[in-house]
């Protein structure tokens, strides 16, 4: 039967959306229930989320792109904000959380407006001038002399790091910003805009506290030595990429043997070719040879015997960071290295940390431009997310050596941006005018969620912030410790401008994308699903069955949990 309209238009099993009901509100309340997860993990005080992936791979974080990532969202609308959060996580590492729960915090003031009788372009109209608009009020509130940071002084680089990694490991950032710090400074080239955050590793090893962390000028392989030498000190450091073992032929040959004494001949010149090139590594003044693949028993015996330490690196991303840690070439055969293909280390040793094995490669008189951070910790989880806490400091550095230019933190700015755009909306005459003061609302719930998340009476906190910010005290923050208002540059909270005004507008620009959509059609292949499950290309699991949602499809399985499964992966708040 031919359908009309659009209806005749479209193939079969597609659904056609329009209209503010349809279309335009139900993305916003897609938008609104992801921002409803990652908000209840923003700030010191969030809550962990539980995700389990499709591959069952467990995640306890409340890093916000870790649990987007995992959740692995289908929803087109909700999309644009994990887009939004990713595109803040590549450019500035921090502040995804904010781009998803202020985004969605617009989203719900948006469809306010919508049902006010506002339409969406002027919705759009009114949220493009409160963005431009707080971009500036942003410019005002920088402090005064940020802007000449020496990125190598560590009590500024802590200063500046601590918001980003407290937000992780609330109560810990004492002991993590100095070691990331250190880290971070030991790698800093001459000009600080050519920072890599590469060159900063981590190393997890399980036990101890974290209270044994440490930085090593260097880098730190969670393997052990091949050979019985386990220590060597101020050596050259030659590196073989394709292994230490003797070569096959690039062509096939056969080899025809009449007697035993051949046979013996021939494994006695094969014998004497592995130990002329290892003979001529050791010649060469190198005392540690490192192998990008399999190290032969033969010429492990002839290292032995030459007294060469050997070490095996199976990744060739490692194998180019031990290149850059020591300044070697690495060399594709086994052969003799030239003077300036070798590497230099001021010493390579063996360590056992926690029981587990490590090989410790340090330069420090040598210069260099690899430095780990030695990360303990009781679990794989509370390592992990160590991990993550360190990765948001090392590209707050990044960040700061791009712009070091510091604003209040502990919601301050945000109190400030809400007062002075409510301001402005009063001096526009236009119906956006509405918009303008609900972007400015919106500036309310990081103080709102900063306040629930700690336990406090958000209201309070709120009004006590206004009164206070009326009173022309710019600087007032929250402090979640005491549970009142306090200086931000006497609590020295502090966040970068670049991570802040990045997050906005990235927010600003996602919100004004999903209110431009107003049709959407999808097709639904209820038949090729079917039959690909009859063929047995489908999901395996029979109990298994698709349901549309809001964030995708929900797996349903044969077990209760507490929260819900979106798109595969479990999330338990």
């Amino acid at each position: 039967m031919v359908g009309y309209g659009i209806q005749s238009m479209l193939k079969d099993g597609h659904k056609h959306l329009s209209g503010l009901d349809e279309a335009v509100l139900k993305n916003i309340g897609a938008g609104r229930e992801l921002s409803a997860i990652t908000r209840t993990s923003l700030g010191p005080n969030g809550m962990n989320k539980m995700v389990i992936n499709h591959l069952d791979k467990l995640f306890i974080t409340n890093d916000a792109a870790t649990i987007v990532n995992e959740l692995e969202v289908q929803h087109p609308a909700a999309k644009l904000l994990v887009l939004a959060a990713r595109a803040q996580q590549e450019e500035i590492g921090d502040g995804a959380n904010l781009t998803i729960s202020f985004a969605g915090e617009l989203l719900e003031k948006a469809e306010e407006l919508i049902r006010m009788g506002l339409h969406p372009s002027e919705i759009i109209i009114g949220y493009t001038k409160a963005i431009n608009k707080t971009l500036e009020i942003l410019d005002d509130l920088v402090e005064k002399g940020s802007e000449n940071m020496d990125v190598r002084n560590r009590e500024e680089v802590v200063l500046r790091m601590k918001s980003a990694v407290a937000s992780k490991q609330f109560g810990q950032e004492d002991v993590l910003c100095p070691l990331v710090a250190d880290a971070c400074i030991q790698v800093c080239p001459k000009n600080p805009a050519n920072f890599n955050v590469d060159n900063v590793r981590v190393a997890k090893l399980v036990g101890g506290g974290l209270h044994n962390s440490s930085v090593v000028r260097g880098m730190v392989l969670k393997n052990d030595a091949v050979g019985s030498i386990k220590k060597v000190e101020k050596v050259k450091v030659a590196v073989f990429a394709g292994g230490v073992d003797t070569s096959a032929t690039e062509t096939k040959g056969t080899v025809l043997i009449h007697s035993a004494e051949q046979l013996e001949n021939y494994a006695k010149t094969e014998e004497a070719k592995v130990e002329e090139l290892i003979k001529s590594v050791a010649d060469s003044g190198a005392k540690v040879i490192v192998s990008g693949a399999a190290v032969g028993d033969m010429a492990l015996h002839f290292c032995e015997r030459y007294k060469l330490m050997v070490l095996k690196v199976s990744s060739k991303f490692e194998l180019r960071r031990f290149c850059r840690t020591t300044g070697a070439i690495a060399l594709l055969k086994l052969s003799r290295p030239n003077v300036d293909e070798l590497g230099y280390a001021d010493s390579v040793s063996v360590e056992e940390i926690g029981g587990a094995r490590v090989t410790v490669v340090k330069n420090e008189e040598g210069g260099n431009s690899v430095a780990t951070v030695v990360l303990r910790g009781s679990t794989d989880s509370i390592l992990d997310d160590l991990e993550r806490a360190v990765d948001d400091g090392v590209n707050t550095y990044k960040s700061m050596c791009r712009d070091s230019r510091i604003i209040p933190g502990a919601a301050a700015t945000e109190i400030e941006l809400a007062k002075r755009l409510k301001e402005f909306s009063l001096k526009e005459t236009g119906l956006d005018q509405y918009a303008i003061a609900k972007f400015g609302e919106s500036f309310e719930m990081v103080p709102r969620t900063l306040s629930e998340n700690a336990g406090l009476g958000a209201m309070e906190i709120i009004s006590s912030l206004y009164a206070e910010h009326a009173a022309g005290n710019v600087k007032v923050g929250i402090d979640l410790e005491k549970g009142a208002c306090e200086d931000a540059s006497i609590m020295k909270i502090w966040d970068l401008y670049v991570t802040k005004s990045f997050a906005l507008k990235y927010s600003a620009d996602a919100v004004c994308t999903v209110l431009r959509v107003d049709q959407a059609n999808t097709y639904v292949e209820h038949r090729s699903l079917w039959q690909s499950q009859q063929e047995g290309r489908g999901p395996p699991n029979k109990k298994t069955v698709s349901v549309s949602s809001y964030l995708g499809s929900i797996r349903v399985i044969d077990f209760v949990c507490l929260g819900f499964m979106v798109g595969g992966a479990a999330c338990f708040s």
